[in-house]
């Protein structure tokens, strides 16, 4: 398999502090990453410097085959998918649906002289209708909620049939009836051959769609844990990415977790088997 993204020794600083502290990491084009942990752990920071949005202060990141900082990353950034908040920032108010995702085509933001073809437009609201979000083409994306400008960025990242796809909190704005469906919609792309090497960032398992493969846990921009997801991702790992007592369990490819209430735990201590999910598929 084809090597899409490798950290080798990755360290970013910020005001003296490492928010990525000696990384290493390896993604391949049949893999399809979470990256889990909580507020403050370098999630963000990670899909920044795969995106090509972000050079390391030190260590050695290859994006696609290409090292950055000998590369011009305005060649590299249109061949990868980016769903990210920093992206909707950029993305003008008055700007029709349509054209945020057609735009991506010349990695703009908003419509300038560029010309498109048919071709290009039935992409567009192609990739529209894969995230459920058709019917929002000729909405303007200022009046959008939180969670509709989440679908229409992964219709955007799409736009390009991308060779890495990268997903900052893509439920994150949902209700629950909206995140069901959008998370079953990743799950399609993900079990698709064709789709393309996948990163999605989350703070939460429940978020993770069905087909995902593998999982980096960060704690304060060190990795607790690295590997295919139903190895690495249990109670155990969960507690010390999260800091939390915390017990784990999947259900029809997809995750759940919980905190271990207190007494629950003294009794634990007190020699007596902690309870757990009796599930063959349960967690530690």
């Amino acid at each position: 398999m084809v090597e899409v993204l490798s950290f080798r020794e990755v360290t970013v600083l910020r005001g003296g502090r490492p928010i990525v502290d000696r990384l290493d990491w390896q993604v391949t084009d049949d893999q399809r990453w979470v990256v889990l942990g909580p507020n403050g752990a370098g999630k963000t920071t990670v899909l920044q410097l795969a995106g090509a949005q972000l050079h390391p202060t030190s260590g050695q990141v290859q994006v696609l085959g290409e090292s950055l900082g000998a590369v011009d990353v305005f060649d590299l950034r249109p061949r990868i998918g980016l769903a990210s908040a920093a992206l909707t920032e950029r993305i003008p108010a008055d700007e029709l649906v349509r054209d945020v995702v057609v735009t991506a085509a010349w990695a703009v933001t908003g419509r300038w002289h560029e010309s498109y073809e048919q071709t290009d437009t039935d992409r567009a609201r192609g990739v529209l209708e894969l995230v459920g979000a058709e019917w929002l083409a000729d909405r303007v994306f200022g009046t959008l909620s939180e969670g509709e400008r989440k679908r229409v960025q992964i219709a955007r990242a799409l736009m390009t049939d991308p060779e890495l796809l990268l997903l900052d909190e893509p439920a994150a704005g949902l209700d629950l009836g909206g995140r069901e469906d959008l998370v079953t919609r990743l799950s399609g792309i993900a079990t698709d051959r064709w789709a393309p090497a996948q990163v999605l960032v989350t703070h939460h398992v429940e978020e993770i769609p069905a087909g995902f493969t593998h999982v980096l846990m960060l704690r304060e921009g060190r990795a607790v844990a690295s590997g295919p997801i139903e190895e690495v991702l249990n109670g155990r790992t969960l507690t010390q990415a999260f800091g939390t007592r915390l017990r784990s369990g999947r259900v029809r490819g997809r995750y759940w977790a919980r905190s271990v209430p207190s007494d629950t735990i003294a009794r634990g201590r007190r020699g007596r088997e902690v309870a757990e999910p009796t599930s063959s598929a349960s967690g530690a």
